[in-house]
């Protein structure tokens, strides 16, 4: 039974990832949109991002090989996490965070596999500075959730 938080989990931070990326990216067609669309700005603006690294741009690759390492380290670090969670009785919490983390993950490869590449589009400014990165919920998921791991690990189920 508590199994399926993680899963519910998971499914809900894929689908959130997929749709909010469907519907930004190729309905509102943030990539034609020079200067982004303003959401809230600066605080949040809308801007198209291909991400062919890790977070904030990092181990940037364009090669086929590049792409399918960063897939196969993903699915590792799902399959880990899964492994990890399923040794011993976990809180609740902490099988709500896993699911986060793997959803996102998830939705990442997917954005790999189909387009060589992970969509990003969310930009955050505040207080004078402009931050020049993109990222997407699946990101939001995977922090938190790994966040969530890290904090909550230790307080076992009833």
């Amino acid at each position: 039974m508590r199994s399926r938080l993680l899963l519910w989990a998971a499914l809900a931070a894929f689908a959130i990832d997929q749709i909010s990326k469907y519907l930004v990216v190729h309905v509102m067609r943030v990539a034609d949109q020079p200067g982004g669309i303003d959401v809230v700005p600066p605080l949040l603006v809308f801007k198209y991002g291909e991400n062919r690294g890790i977070n904030f741009g990092l181990f940037q690759g364009n090669s086929e090989a590049a792409r399918w390492i960063l897939i196969g380290i993903s699915v590792a670090i799902c399959v880990g996490v899964l492994v990890w969670l399923g040794r011993a009785a976990h809180s609740g919490l902490m099988l709500f965070c896993g699911g986060l983390l793997i959803g996102g993950a998830l939705a990442n490869v997917v954005d790999r596999v189909l387009y060589g590449f992970v969509l990003d589009f969310l930009n955050m400014s505040c207080c004078g500075i402009n931050n020049p990165f993109v990222f997407n919920l699946a990101d939001v998921f995977i922090f938190a959730g790994a966040i969530g791991l890290v904090l909550f690990d230790g307080k076992k189920a009833s």
